[in-house]
C-alpha cells in the first residue's frame, strides 16, 4: 500500500505513521503539514517520502535547507502552499490519501485527490460539513472509495456492513460529553482554555478538544454523517456515552441496534479506513478488556448547556452555505478563546449571531464556500470587539 498523508504532524497524521511502523508494507509517498519544520524533518528522515509539503512558505524554505544538507534525503522534493498540498494529494505513486489536515484547507486537496482517482481516507470534518453537496456526488462520478476516519463515522460505516439500507431507521451518534458533561450553563461562564482542554477520554489536538467540550464537534459530525450516509438530519440522534466505549450505533426498523465498540483510540478507525474489509493485528493496548469494564451508560445532551450542538443541527437542516458559516465562525471563535480574547460561552453566541446575519446561499460553489468562510471569520472578529 502506498499512501499520501496530508496533515502528517497532527494527531491523526502521527498515528497513521504509527500504523506504518506496525505494517512495514505501507510505503509513504508524500507528507504534508502546516509549519512544523522539526517534526516534518524527522518524519522525512524516517519514512523517506518522494515529496513533502509545508503549507507555510517560509517554514518550507527552512525545511528545504535542512533536507538539501542531508545526503540521505536530499532527493525528497520540498513544496509549499496550496499548490504543494494538491501536488501531495495527486502524486501518482499513492493509491490512498489520508486527509487529516485541520480546517477548510482540506477541501481543495480532497477534490484534487478524487479527480486523480485516489481512495480517500477522510479525517477532515470540514470537507464534508462545508462541501458535502459537492464532494459526495464527485465520489460517485469518479468511482472512488471514501472511508471515514472519525471514530463515530467509522463505527456507523461498520454497522451498515451487510445491511440493506431500506431497513435503516436512525443513527445513534455517540459523544463523551467532554469535560463539562453534567454542568449547568451558569457554571461555564468563567471557563478558561486549560479547563476546556482537559478531555476525560481522548487525546486530541487543541481545537478539536475545545469542540468536544462545547459539543460542537458532535454537531459537525451530525452534518458529516448526513452527507456520508445520505440520511436526514432528523434521523441522527446524539447520545452521550461517557465511557467512549461505544463509538456509534445504527438502529433498524425491527428495533435491532448494531453498535461498534472499542477502546478510545484513533488507531483502530485509521486501520479500518486503510484496510477494510480486512483488519490487521494491533497492539494489545488497543483491545477492550470486558473484565475491566464496569459500566456502559447513556445520557441525553442538554441542548441549553450545549447550545452549539443545537445551532449546528439547525445549520445542517438549512444546509447551503449555512454549514460553512457555522464551521468557520466556530473555528475563528475557538482560536480567539484559546488566545483568551473571548469568553467560553461567546463561542456559541458568536455562531448564533453569524448564522442570523450572513447571507444564505442555497447551493454554493467552492469559491462561494471560501468567500463565506472569510465573511464568517471577519464577522466573528468584529462581533467579539463590540
Amino acid at each position: 500500500m502506498n499512501i499520501s498523508i496530508l496533515g502528517s504532524t497532527g494527531s491523526i497524521g502521527t498515528q497513521t505513521l504509527e500504523l506504518c511502523r506496525i505494517d512495514k508494507n505501507i510505503k509513504v509517498s508524500a507528507l504534508s503539514a502546516n509549519s512544523n519544520v522539526k517534526l516534518m524533518y524527522e518524519q522525512i528522515k524516517e519514512f523517506k517520502p518522494l515529496i513533502a509539503c509545508l503549507y507555510n512558505e517560509e517554514k518550507a524554505k527552512e525545511l528545504k535547507a535542512l533536507v538539501e544538507n542531508d545526503e540521505a534525503i536530499r532527493d525528497v522534493e520540498i513544496v509549499s502552499g496550496m499548490d504543494g498540498l494538491i501536488k501531495c494529494a495527486e502524486i501518482d505513486e499513492a493509491e490512498t490519501v489520508m486527509v487529516s489536515v485541520v480546517g477548510m484547507i482540506g477541501i481543495r486537496p480532497t477534490i484534487a485527490a478524487i479527480k486523480a482517482g485516489k481512495k480517500i481516507a477522510l479525517a477532515n470534518k470540514e470537507t464534508l460539513v462545508c462541501a458535502g453537496h459537492i464532494i459526495m456526488p464527485m465520489i460517485k462520478e469518479y468511482g472512488v472509495e471514501l472511508m471515514p476516519v472519525d471514530s463515530e463515522h467509522s463505527a456507523i460505516y461498520q454497522c451498515f456492513v451487510g445491511e440493506e439500507r431500506q431497513s435503516f431507521e436512525k443513527i445513534l451518534l455517540t459523544a463523551s460529553g467532554g469535560p463539562f458533561r453534567g454542568k449547568k450553563l451558569a457554571e461555564l461562564s468563567d471557563i478558561k482554555p486549560e479547563d476546556a482542554l482537559k478531555h476525560p477520554n481522548w487525546s486530541m489536538g487543541a481545537k478539536i478538544t475545545i469542540d468536544s467540550s462545547t459539543m460542537i464537534n458532535k454537531a459537525l459530525e451530525v452534518i458529516e454523517a448526513h452527507y456520508l450516509f445520505d440520511v436526514d438530519i432528523d434521523d441522527i440522534e446524539v447520545v452521550i456515552q461517557p465511557q467512549s466505549i461505544i463509538h456509534s450505533m445504527v438502529q433498524f426498523k425491527d428495533g435491532a441496534v448494531k453498535a461498534q465498540l472499542g477502546v478510545p483510540s484513533m488507531l483502530i478507525p485509521i486501520e479500518y479506513a486503510l484496510y477494510a474489509p480486512n483488519r490487521i493485528e494491533l497492539p494489545k493496548e488497543e483491545k477492550l478488556d470486558f473484565g475491566m469494564l464496569k459500566e456502559i451508560s447513556f445520557q441525553k445532551p442538554d441542548m441549553e448547556v450545549f447550545k452549539g450542538l443545537a445551532l449546528g443541527m439547525a445549520a445542517g437542516k438549512k444546509a447551503g452555505n449555512m454549514t460553512t458559516v457555522f464551521n468557520a465562525t466556530n473555528e475563528e471563535a475557538v482560536a480567539m478563546f484559546l488566545e483568551r480574547k473571548i469568553k467560553y460561552l461567546e463561542i456559541a453566541d458568536s455562531i448564533e449571531a453569524a448564522m442570523n446575519e450572513i447571507e444564505f446561499i442555497a447551493d454554493p460553489s467552492v469559491e462561494e464556500i471560501l468567500d463565506t468562510e472569510k465573511k464568517a471569520r471577519a464577522f466573528v472578529r468584529n462581533y467579539c470587539k463590540a
